[in-house]
């Protein structure tokens, strides 16, 4: 365990907004999760690789650190390996060392930004698979009850972008370590729009996971701005889901906006093509826009605040509300205490 004082949060935070910290605490194993002091959400907060967050204010308290690392195969048989990783380490460079080992499932994740402890919070998905679909359990500390806790994959409430951890216990449990149930033998899902299209294109005759890893990393850095470029937090809203009647009446009104059946009658609609057709793409508020590069992507040109960031949220949400009666909800979190 290590100790900063008045730490700056900017470089930690992939929109490089600035914001301090009293104190902060880097967590490198689990044993000083035991050591460490009781977390008050009313004025701490616990950050990961800072892919997902927004500091619209400071932290008046501590910033919690997972830094804990680790990656092992702890179970495995002729179909399949189960492996368990420390919530510290990096997601992207997880699905890589996974396909070093043979093991497939992660590659349709490849290059998500952020830890690997944030992947259950979220359920992080792209190209057509989430991380419930090999998701194996969670441990984590219990802050109320001083205590470990371990989740199988039914207990962790996994939704669209959303979980126990995100929604109905938010801030209780931190998350130390998650297992995953990988596979020997590669199943390819290639359902996702232009995915087929992109191993085409990168001539490959025999689909591996390996290769449709590089296609999926194709397809980011093509479409989404590059963090390390430009600050931002990848898709900062997520695409709505509407109930049958909800998703006619706008199809009817809108033939081109795309929409996702999603077999229960509910559909999924595209946000982006939502903010595009009202014209925000590129919209600028100080230092704070709407990418020029894919509408879902707030992004920092250079010193945004975390207030600006906000801002210009709220703009895009009350203009797409007007001309679709759709509310859009953020992904990231939003970090914001009272002065």
């Amino acid at each position: 365990m290590k100790v900063f004082e008045g730490p700056s949060l900017r470089g930690m935070n992939s929109l490089g907004l600035e914001a301090s910290a009293d104190l902060l605490i880097a967590i490198e194993t689990e044993e000083d999760v035991i050591d460490l002091p009781r977390f008050n959400p009313e004025q701490d907060c616990i950050l990961g690789g800072g892919s997902n967050i927004v500091f619209a204010t400071d932290v008046p308290g501590t910033v919690y650190h997972n830094r804990i690392l680790g990656k092992d195969i702890i179970e495995h048989n002729s179909e399949h390996a189960v492996v368990e990783v420390g919530a510290g380490e990096n997601w992207h460079q997880l699905v890589v060392w996974s396909l070093d080992q043979g093991l497939s499932g992660l590659e349709n994740l490849s290059l998500i930004p952020g830890q690997t402890g944030a992947a259950p919070i979220q359920n992080i998905g792209a190209y057509g698979v989430e991380l419930s679909s090999v998701l194996h359990g969670v441990t984590a500390w219990d802050w109320q009850q001083s205590l470990w806790v371990y989740f199988e994959p039914g207990e962790c409430a996994l939704g669209y972008r959303d979980s126990l951890f995100k929604a109905m216990a938010a801030d209780r449990y931190l998350i130390t370590s998650i297992r995953l149930k990988l596979n020997r033998n590669f199943r390819p899902r290639l359902g996702y729009s232009g995915l087929r299209e992109e191993l085409s294109a990168m001539g490959v005759e025999n689909v591996t996971a390996p290769a449709v890893s590089d296609a999926v990393i194709r397809l980011r850095r093509r479409k989404l701005p590059d963090p390390a470029m430009t600050g931002n937090a990848g898709s900062f809203f997520k695409n709505p889901v509407v109930g049958p009647g909800q998703a006619d009446t706008l199809k009817s009104a809108h033939p081109d906006l795309p929409l996702w059946p999603l077999g229960d009658g509910r559909a999924k609609l595209s946000a982006a093509w939502m903010i595009e057709l009202c014209g925000l793409k590129g919209l600028r508020l100080g230092d704070a826009a709407v990418s020029g590069q894919h509408a879902l992507v707030l992004i920092n040109l250079g010193s945004a605040s975390g207030k600006e960031i906000v801002e210009l949220a709220h703009k895009v949400q009350s203009t797409v509300a007007d001309r679709f009666g759709i509310v859009l909800e953020p992904e990231p979190r939003l970090v914001e205490f009272d002065a």
